[in-house]
């Protein structure tokens, strides 16, 4: 049975892939796959936000501090605007900093998994590799996430700039801009193990934008909150190959 015609509609969004990936990291047979991204993220993740909230405490006090004794009736109001502000910067930024370092780590097994989901919707056994056979790949999973970053850095310093000196305009921008790196990022692994091009897997999204844009915007969204964000690895990994699987497999 192909479990992926149950799902399969022209008109479905990429808000609907997402969720349907929260149903497949369920299924018999791929939890174990989901194993191994599941940890990576759920150990950085932890680390990362350990460290920043000790961050934003420091420079959120350092910018009250730098305030004229004699205006300090406006200490208090600072604090409450300021903690709000510093949380959302950091963590526009934060998700796709640490998710890209997640998915830098986690490469070979998030490949595996998505191997191991595609095979399961065309309803094909789904074979019996261990975990242990991602790593063979290791050297082309490495290579081809180098390929992502080199896309990633020129684009993101650009938007960065925005992000900085262009108040919400920036964010707003930034934002839009992460979900369509996490498109990529996550719509890449089908790819890549069909050995398909990186361009090509940039071209086909550019052909599908809004499908695209909204499934990233999920990953975005998802990231920023506690708990359900260390499942977001596995969850857009299994999301993107039912997304690539119905719209994007005949191309490659």
């Amino acid at each position: 049975m192909n479990h992926s015609s149950v799902y399969n509609d022209n008109h479905r969004s990429g808000v609907s892939y997402f969720f349907q990936g929260f149903e497949l990291i369920k299924t018999k047979g791929l939890k174990r796959f989901v194993l191994v991204p599941l940890v990576i993220n759920l150990l950085l993740f932890s680390s990362a936000f350990y460290f920043l909230l000790d961050y934003i405490q420091l420079s959120v006090n350092y910018i009250i501090s730098i305030v004229p004794q004699w205006m300090s009736f406006i200490k208090d109001a600072l604090s409450y605007i300021l903690w709000p502000i510093a949380i959302i910067t950091v963590l526009l930024l934060f998700a796709l900093i640490f998710g890209t370092l997640a998915n830098w780590i986690a490469a070979p097994f998030n490949g595996f998994l998505s191997e191991k989901v595609e095979r399961y919707l065309s309803g094909e056994e789904m074979g019996d590799e261990g975990l242990l056979d991602a790593l063979k790949d290791t050297p082309r999973a490495l290579a081809r996430e180098f390929s992502k970053l080199t896309y990633f850095i020129p684009r993101a310093s650009g938007f960065l700039l925005i992000f900085f000196f262009v108040p919400l305009f920036g964010q707003i921008i930034w934002f839009l801009f992460t979900a369509w790196m996490m498109a990529v990022q996550y719509v890449d692994y089908p790819f890549d193990n069909h050995k398909a091009d990186f361009r090509l897997t940039r071209d086909s999204l550019r052909l599908d934008k809004s499908r695209a844009f909204s499934f990233g915007i999920m990953v975005n969204i998802f990231s920023f909150i506690p708990v359900i964000n260390f499942m977001v690895m596995p969850v857009s990994i299994c999301g993107a190959t039912a997304m690539y699987a119905d719209h994007f497999k005949h191309k490659s």
